[in-house]
């Protein structure tokens, strides 16, 4: 299943800039300031690696008022303004973003949850598996069976992941994803403004939403007096009966956006290499001209400029088996999915096995992983494997009863003997 990333820009970035201060700022020598920039590149080129998504988008919000402020007037009224430190970086930031042909969606009128929402829906519509990459957790409540939120933690430049699936947000909620707007609405949200039920904090919240369902069943309760809330809880809910609708409404992210884009429009292309290398010069970038090899050879974005690809099939699979069995050698890739359902020591399981045929330049795809004539090839003692990251791969294989032998070379390992002190072989 192909995949579409989403990112929530205003979120990342915040977390860029604060994860990357210290005690010292990133800068180039005329005083620009760096680091917001570096860090959400760092995140974003992790997730990339990670996923391999076909798809992106990054949203970002506009200073314009919204829909919600319409509603409410002081809707993220207490926020203080974005510190000028990160405002100026933020111009270049977007700029590098188009440079690599990355596209980036602002709606006046709405907030990047809601483009988010909206396309996330889209993604799903289409068949995709969807990831949003947010530090907001207010985008719970988009999660479904095919949208996770994955939220970033970054210290001293190191980035770390957690998926939310509707699975772990029952583990941490006791909820489903879509109820999480109930909580809100009774709890409100003091970084956004949102007022809730005065005196009614998360757990009063939870417990609520996990007996009456929804805001309004809890009111409908009320009336017709079937509840059991007493004292002063039951007389800050009934007082405030306004207040927790309007809060619920505030706190839902709209999900029909009115954007005018299809689903290939985010498809990810190649970069404008020369112009992605002069700004990482400016920047004092040099860690990622180096990563991705700017100053010599071209980048491939695009896996289909590099081999052609093809489906295993009775067609072909002789040719390839015998080839195979003759050179006494493989070349293979295994990509795969997270599955946080999973009772085993990695929680991923194999979407393809890729085999890569050097003689005439064509990776055969195979769906079937658990076939007896590859398990037969990779237990063999005589055939040598190369692969990247092989660590994980042997664990994943022995999962589904491959017990892969003689494994020769690991372009991962390789890669970080020729460059220890780059994090990309990390």
């Amino acid at each position: 299943m192909d995949r579409l990333l989403l990112v929530d820009g205003n979120s990342i970035v915040n977390r860029a800039f604060y994860g990357i201060m210290g005690n010292k700022m990133l800068m180039t020598a005329d005083g620009t300031y760096t680091n917001a920039v570096y860090g959400f590149l760092a995140i974003l080129f992790k997730i990339i690696d990670d996923l391999n998504p076909k798809y992106m988008a990054i949203a970002f919000d506009l200073k314009a008022p919204t829909h919600r402020h319409k509603i409410y007037e002081a809707y993220k009224g207490t926020r203080k303004g974005m510190p000028e430190e990160l405002a100026s970086q933020m111009p270049i930031l977007k700029n590098l973003l188009k440079q690599m042909n990355i596209t980036i969606i602002e709606k006046e009128g709405y907030e990047a949850d809601d483009i988010l929402g909206t396309l996330s829906r889209l993604g799903e519509k289409e068949g995709l598996h969807v990831t949003i990459l947010s530090g907001d957790r207010d985008t719970f409540q988009l999660v479904t069976p095919n949208i996770t939120v994955r939220i970033p933690r970054t210290k001293s430049g190191k980035t770390e992941t957690e998926d939310f699936t509707p699975e772990k947000i029952e583990e941490v909620y006791g909820l489903k994803p879509i109820e999480l707007i109930e909580v809100k609405g009774l709890m409100g949200d003091a970084s956004d403004n949102i007022p809730g039920v005065p005196g009614v904090g998360e757990k009063t919240a939870l417990g609520l939403v996990k007996k009456y369902k929804t805001i309004e069943n809890l009111y409908n309760t009320i009336d017709k007096g079937e509840d059991d809330l007493k004292g002063v809880l039951k007389t800050k809910i009934v007082d405030n009966k306004e207040l927790a609708i309007l809060s619920k409404k505030l706190g839902t992210i709209d999900i029909d956006v009115p954007i005018d884009a299809e689903i290939e429009d985010f498809e990810i292309k190649p970069w404008n290499k020369q112009e992605v290398l002069e700004t990482f010069k400016t920047l004092k970038f040099n860690r990622f001209i180096q990563r991705f090899n700017l100053n010599n050879e071209p980048i491939q974005n695009n896996i289909d400029e590099i081999f052609t690809t093809e489906k295993l099939d009775k067609t072909n699979e002789d040719k390839l088996w015998n080839k195979i069995e003759t050179k006494k050698q493989i070349y293979y890739y295994i990509t795969k999915r997270e599955d946080e359902k999973l009772q085993k020591a990695v929680k991923k399981k194999i979407d393809k096995i890729n085999i890569y045929d050097e003689d005439e330049n064509i990776v055969y795809e195979i769906k079937d992983a658990v076939s007896e004539k590859l398990k037969e090839i990779f237990e063999s003692n005589e055939i040598t494997k190369n692969s990247y990251g092989v660590k994980e791969d042997y664990i994943l294989l022995k999962q589904i009863g491959i017990d892969a032998k003689n494994i020769l070379f690991d372009a991962k390992i390789a890669s970080y003997l020729l460059n220890s002190s780059s994090n990309q072989y990390q």
